[in-house]
C-alpha cells in the first residue's frame, strides 16, 4: 500500500474493525463513503462470503456504483491481482486495508 494515504483511505481505517462498530471491509466501504443506509445489508459481505466470492470492499463500490462494476473488477485485478477474496488472500497475500483503501479511493475518483 502506498505509505501515502489520501484522507478519504486514512478515514476508511480509521473505522475498519475499530470500536464501537467493528465494521467488516464491506461495511467500512459504505460508511466511509457515506452510505450509511447500506452498511447492515453489508454485514455478511466479507472473508469471501459476498456474492460470488468477491471481495467484500470491491463488492460494496459496486454496490455503491453499479455503472461500474467492470472498471471496479479491473482496477482490482490490475492493482491487487484478483477481485476475489480467497484469491486475494491465498495467492496475493493482500491485506484486508488494502482492498477497503483500493475500494475507497476508486469510488472517491469518479
Amino acid at each position: 500500500m502506498d505509505t501515502q494515504l489520501t484522507p478519504i483511505e486514512q478515514k476508511a481505517l480509521s473505522i475498519f474493525r475499530q470500536p464501537p462498530r467493528h465494521l467488516n471491509c464491506a461495511q467500512t466501504v459504505c460508511a466511509t463513503m457515506g452510505r450509511e443506509e447500506l452498511v447492515p445489508a453489508m454485514q455478511n459481505c466479507n472473508v469471501g462470503r459476498a456474492p460470488g466470492g468477491t471481495c467484500g470492499a470491491l463488492y460494496a463500490a459496486i454496490a455503491m456504483a453499479p455503472e461500474r462494476e467492470s472498471e471496479l473488477r479491473e482496477l482490482f485485478t490490475r492493482t491487487l491481482g484478483a477481485d476475489k477474496c480467497a484469491l486475494l488472500k491465498r495467492d496475493g497475500h493482500v491485506p484486508c486495508p488494502r482492498c477497503v483503501c483500493t475500494a475507497v479511493r476508486a469510488l472517491s475518483e469518479e
